[in-house]
């Protein structure tokens, strides 16, 4: 059997089960460990059937030295397993949400001060942190610069937030905002927060096209093999 574990919790982990309801047919065994430590050591507890697989979601930036230290412990429990846990290659859950290129136009945010620090920190993305040395616009180094405790991670979970604050398309909260995965729509409430307007209704076919972005699908397919 094949087996999803993730640090995530909430919407994180909702993301992930609807991707095993969607994509997989419910045949991954997705669970959370609560913490990165509680899924590092669940991990190197592992006593491994043969027929079994361990897909691993862990939140990796290199810019957070404790993140660092338990990826590499990581990386060598998985060594050791022959091909048995194969760690996926990704930032966090919420880089996964801010790199889809719908979500401006989805979620119909008001927050236009932000849309170009949002793309400027896309366009720095690379091996797994921001590249500080790939931005030059002041207001988005500014930005950057007032994280009293910064790592990309911080970075991606702020942003996200900015775009998704309307409930219905939140990840925050202990699932994700309904306007992903259902057949609704609130661009009618003008008096609360705004919304965009996305051209797919059906719930289903939004978590479809959410999970065919360039982020999500290349873990899709390391799953899929």
């Amino acid at each position: 059997m094949k087996y999803l574990w993730t640090e995530d919790t909430g919407a994180g982990l909702h993301f992930w089960k609807l991707v095993n309801q969607l994509f997989f047919k419910n045949t991954l065994g997705v669970e959370s460990k609560g913490s990165n430590q509680e899924l590092l050591d669940a991990v190197s507890e592992l006593k491994i059937k043969e027929d079994d697989k361990y897909y691993i979601a862990f939140d990796y930036v290199v810019d957070n030295q404790d993140i660092r230290n338990k990826y590499r412990m990581l990386k060598s429990v998985a060594k050791k397993a022959e091909g048995k846990i194969i760690i996926l290659d990704m930032i966090c859950f919420e880089y996964l949400i801010l790199s889809f290129d719908k979500l401006v136009a989805w979620t119909g945010t008001g927050k236009t001060d932000k849309l170009k620090i949002y793309e400027d920190v896309l366009a720095a993305v690379e091996d797994h942190r921001i590249n500080l040395s790939k931005i030059d616009d002041e207001k988005t180094l500014r930005y950057l610069s007032s994280f009293k405790r910064y790592s990309t991670e911080r970075v991606m979970k702020s942003l996200v937030g900015e775009f998704t604050q309307n409930e219905k398309w939140s990840v925050k909260g202990l699932l994700m905002g309904e306007c992903w995965y259902k057949n609704c729509c609130v661009s009618e409430h003008q008096n609360s927060l705004r919304c965009g307007k996305p051209e797919i209704k059906d719930g289903s076919e939004k978590m479809r096209v959410l999970m065919q972005s360039k982020e999500i699908e290349k873990i899709l397919i390391t799953i899929a093999r």
